[in-house]
Formats: C-alpha cells, structure tokens, sequence
C-alpha cells in the first residue's frame, strides 16, 4: 500500500532520533552522522532496522544534513550524491519486505547562525534538488523535511520535492505559541505549505510531547491535510558531558496516544527518542484508524510585524536643522568609569548630540555598554548610541538584553556583526554569530513592532532607533551600497560609516545612497602622529588614508602630529560640511579633548 493510501487507514508509526542512538553507540558528536553511510554502513543499517523491530512504518533515511552547505563546510561537499543515495539505499534494506515506508530526510540548508552570504532562491533550490534527485535514486518513497525555523526556505524544499512526483511531509520546528521565526501564525504557516504542494504537514523538534500535542490540536482545526508529529522526548539535561532525555516511553507513547485523538495521523519521535519509546508507541497505537476531524479555518491574522511604529528619533530630530554630531567613547577595561563619564560631560556641554559606545572593540573585554550608558544617560543627561554585536550572545541571550537595555532608557542601538573572538586576547574564548547585522537589524524592527523573534507579543514595542554601519573604503561602493539597503529595508533608519579622509570617495558615498533617504553620519578618526597614519592604513580593515593625507603625517609625532591630524579633520569637516547632515567622531585614543574641539567646531 502507498503512503499517502495507508495514511487513510491507519495511523503510522515513525522512526525516533538518529544523531541520539548513533551517539549512544559511541559516535563523537562531532562526527558528521551522514557520512557514517559511506564509512559505517551497517551501523546505520542497525539502527534502521532496530526501529523496525519497534514497529515503526515509516523510517527516514540518515540524510537530515546531507546537503551541500553542510558536507561542503567539512570539505565533503563532492560526496553528497552517494552519501545520499547509500542512505536510501540502506533504508530501504531495512524496510526489507515488510510494509515500511522510506522517507527521505532533508533539514534545512542554511539558518540559525546568521549568515551573511545566504543564497538567493535560485541556489536554494538547485540546493534542494541534489540532494531530492539523489535520495530518489535511492529508492525513498517520500519526502520528509524536517525541523525548519525558516518558512520560506521550507516552501522552496516542498515544491523541489513535488517535482519527483513522490509524496512530501513537512515539519516544521514550531516555538511558543505555536509560532515560527518572523511570527507567522500557525493559520499561515499551514496555508502556505499547502499552497506549496505539501501533503502532509506537521511539527518536530523544538519541544516535547506536551508542547506539540497543543500544535497539533491547534492544526487539526484549521487544515484538512494529514498531520505529522515527531516531539523531542522532553527537553534534555546535562549530565556528566552527556545530554540525557528524561521523558519514559510510557509517557511519551501517552502523549502520542493524545496526539493521534486529536488528529495526528504520522507520529514519531525527534531528538532522545530510542527505540523503546517507538516500540511503546506501536503497541499503544496499533490498528489505530485516523480520527475524524471537523475543521473550522479561521481567518489569517495579517503579520505581527506590518506595520512597525516608527522609532523616536532622539538625537536625530533635528537632523537637516543643524549639524548632529555623535562622538564614540570606549568602555573603560576595568570597574572604573570615571574617564568616560568625564568625557561625557565635557562633550555634552560641547554640543555633542549623542555619545556612541562600542561593545568589546576588537573583541577585547571592556565594561558592559549597554549598563555604562544607563549611567552616562542618568548622571549626564546626554542620549547613548548603544553598539550591539552578534559575537558574544546567541539569539535568546541577544533578545533578554535588548528587551533590558529598553527598560534602562536606551533608544539608539547601532546593529554590527562584530569582530571575531579570535582577535582578542582572551583565549579559548568563541563567537556565536547567530544573527548577522542585517538578521539582528531585523530582530530590532520586531522588538519596535511589540513581538520577539517567534513572533510572540511583548506587550509593548521598544522604540529603539536603529541604526546600521557602511564602510566607504572599498573599491565596490555599489556593493557597501547594496549591503546598506538591505540594512533599511530590515529596519535601520541611520548609518554611521567607517573614518573617512577622501572628499570625492564621501561624494561617490552619497551620491550612490541618495535614494535610500536616510541620515548618514561620516565617521571622522582625528590622526595624531605618522605612526597612528600607517598603522591605520596597513593594519586596521575598513580603514584607508590617501597618500597626500599620509605625506602630510610624515615625520609629525606627539603634538605636532595632533595639531596636523585636527587640522586635516577640520577641512574634511568645512569641504563637505554643506553635503552632510552631520558627523560622527571616533577621538584617538580616547582623547575626548580632541573630539570635543571638533564639536564646537562643527556646532559653531
């Protein structure tokens, strides 16, 4: 009997966790699971037809990661097309000659660590139908895709797959609420995997059995498609180096009996699901017809994040009034911060506009930014540009401190990838890079818009203004250009650039950004002697001095240098100070001095 004819008549049991047994039987898990299909063939087979000693009738073949972006990132991407046609292969010698169906498992290509090159739609799907193409050579009887966060990515696999002809399943990894990245309803989500060619649809991963048994009573009523559920065994524990499931197979197959009250049709287990918890779940559901269901669609919410409220703009509300200068200061290294509240004072009562604080420069610790500039903002009186970076926090740690850094005052956060942990000094220290700057720019517009990254409501919005980095020195200003505007159209509403010293390379800058139409501050780095000239030059990325600028560093040390370096800043600042609305000042080594007597210039 096909798929699609058995789902009609009974409920089917999956499979459970392939990287969790393949671990239990002494894989590290830093192997690549997938390859163990060319170099340990019959482990896998082992483990595929333990699941269909347990009774399961639907069993995925080891390929969740087999995709191109995966294998080619440990330098086996040539080897995609046998590893999986050797994991069809095997599964279906599991599935020998009883009545167990092969499903081709595909995960997702790309997510979750925030790429900054991701692939148009086109690579994608050329992604998705080498490894479709190779797993139906193999001999699968459908398609699972499984544990997506990314709806759209999702699509684009369902109508690849439909192509073979061969039924697809699609799950999705569903969060609070039954919401997924970008806060789709659970209405949309099953909309439009239906209008993508889905035949079943579902949710896996991300949560246990009680979790899930919610989604799936939330499905049942708004679509007429078959439902897929394959939950977590609970959520895990750490325990000596190993994580460890605690849900029993007696309350799992429990909750699987719920599940298939309420409509699942396909039930099988992700992440900690062993063999005991299918066989427990085969025996509870055996000969179970699927259950009649009786749907009632409700309308489609329009998407939580259309429209965002427009962000106070704070410092920027005067700007194309008069010139808006912001000035950056570091944090101080240690406890101290009597320096930069210092320097706060004497550039506010400089005329500065806003202070900016970097987080961690060149990934070297530094106080917290995000509590100094409460405090500068509390004992000064002037705003704070807060710099956010994507290295030293995932994506929950990212939210938890946005979501503080509103309720202390802050409403200037400038999104930056950051730099690598690896500049720094401290060793053995990582970075995360879960979001990119442009994912975490469009983090801050759902935080504006009232929601989280699921999509859930935070009862009000935070009102950040957002603001983005542009780096002129490059020889492609059409691509920092193309960077930038996919920056606004996320949710950035200014930029502030990297130092400049080249007039006609700021003209070309904004000539190429007029049609973005959003304020633009140049970055203006005071040099201070020709050693800090050539260091800047030859050593720090993003940052290039002209030759007649270098020259006239030359042999200028200590205050000559300082008194030539002020005086190349003040006729960048007068030759483009009627084609910017203002400037931000980066003082050298935190010199605030410097800073200031360049703020009373422009202010004056």
């Amino acid at each position: 009997m096909k798929f699609l004819e058995a789902l009609q008549q009974e409920v089917l049991i999956g499979d459970g966790a392939t990287g969790t047994m393949l671990y239990a039987k002494g894989i590290s898990p830093d192997a690549n699971f997938e390859h163990l299909n060319l170099v340990k063939p019959s482990l896998v087979l082992d483990l595929h037809r333990e699941y269909v000693a347990a009774g399961a009738r639907v069993i995925e073949t080891n390929t969740f990661g087999a995709n191109f972006p995966k294998l080619d990132a440990i330098g086996i991407g040539g080897k995609l097309r046998d590893i999986n046609v050797k994991g069809a292969q095997l599964a279906r010698q599991a599935a020998g000659g009883a009545d167990v169906h092969v499903a081709g498992s595909i995960g997702p290509l790309i997510g979750g660590r925030g790429e900054e090159k991701v692939p148009g739609e086109d690579e994608i799907r050329r992604m998705f139908a080498a490894q479709v193409d190779a797993l139906a050579e193999g001999g699968v009887d459908l398609f699972l895709l499984e544990t997506f966060s990314d709806l759209r990515q999702l699509e684009i696999g369902v109508e690849v797959a439909k192509q073979t002809g061969l039924p697809v399943v699609a799950n999705m990894a569903f969060g609070e609420n039954s919401r997924v990245a970008g806060g789709f309803p659970l209405e949309t989500v099953a909309g439009r995997l239906a209008a993508a060619g889905a035949d079943v649809i579902g949710a896996n991963c991300g949560a246990g059995p009680l979790e899930i048994s919610r989604t799936v009573k939330l499905l049942a009523g708004i679509t007429l498609l078959p439902i897929a559920v394959y939950p977590n065994s609970g959520f895990p524990e750490y325990v000596n180096g190993r994580y460890l499931y605690r849900a029993t197979p007696d309350y799992f197959a429990g909750m699987a009996e719920e599940m298939a009250a309420a409509g699942a049709v396909l039930i099988g287990g992700c992440c900690g699901t062993t063999p005991d918890h299918i066989r427990e779940i085969a025996k509870r559901l055996k000969g179970r017809k699927p259950t009649r269901r009786q749907v009632q669609v409700a309308a489609i919410p329009a998407h939580v994040g259309e429209p965002r409220p427009i962000a106070a703009p704070g410092f920027l509300s005067s700007w194309g009034e008069k010139m808006v200068v912001t000035v950056e200061l570091d944090p101080p290294r240690g406890l101290d911060c009597s320096t930069v509240l210092t320097g706060s004072r004497v550039l506010k009562e400089a005329g500065a506009d806003a202070i900016n604080l970097a987080e961690n420069p060149l990934a070297r610790v530094r106080m917290g930014n995000i509590a100094l500039a409460n405090l500068i903002q509390r004992e000064i009186g002037i705003e704070v540009i807060v710099h956010i970076t994507c290295r030293d926090r995932n994506l929950l740690g990212l939210q938890s401190d946005l979501m503080g850094a509103s309720l202390l005052g802050i409403r200037s956060i400038l999104a930056v990838t950051g730099d690598p942990a690896s500049l720094g000094e401290q060793a053995g220290a990582s970075s995360v890079f879960d979001l990119n700057s442009f994912t975490l720019i469009k983090l801050l517009d759902g935080l504006n818009g009232g929601v989280n990254a699921l999509g859930n409501p935070l009862g009000s919005g935070t009102g950040f203004t957002i603001g983005a980095a542009f780096n002129p020195n490059t020889a492609r200003m059409d691509v920092q250009t193309g960077r930038l505007a996919k920056k606004v159209a996320n949710g950035a509403c200014f930029a502030q650039t990297q130092p400049i010293y080249d007039v006609k390379r700021l003209d070309e800058m904004l000539e190429q950004t007029a049609h973005l139409n959003i304020p633009i501050l140049p970055g203006v780095l005071p040099l201070v002697s020709e050693r800090n000239a050539e260091f800047l030059h030859n050593e720090v990325p993003g940052i290039v001095i002209p030759d007649e600028i270098r020259l006239r560093m030359k042999g200028k040390e200590k205050e000559d240098g300082a008194r030539e370096g002020l005086a190349i800043a003040r006729e960048f600042i007068d030759a483009v100070r009627g084609r910017v609305g203002g400037f931000y000042l980066i003082p050298p080594f935190g010199r605030y001095g410097i800073a200031a007597e360049l703020v009373r210039y422009i202010k004056r």
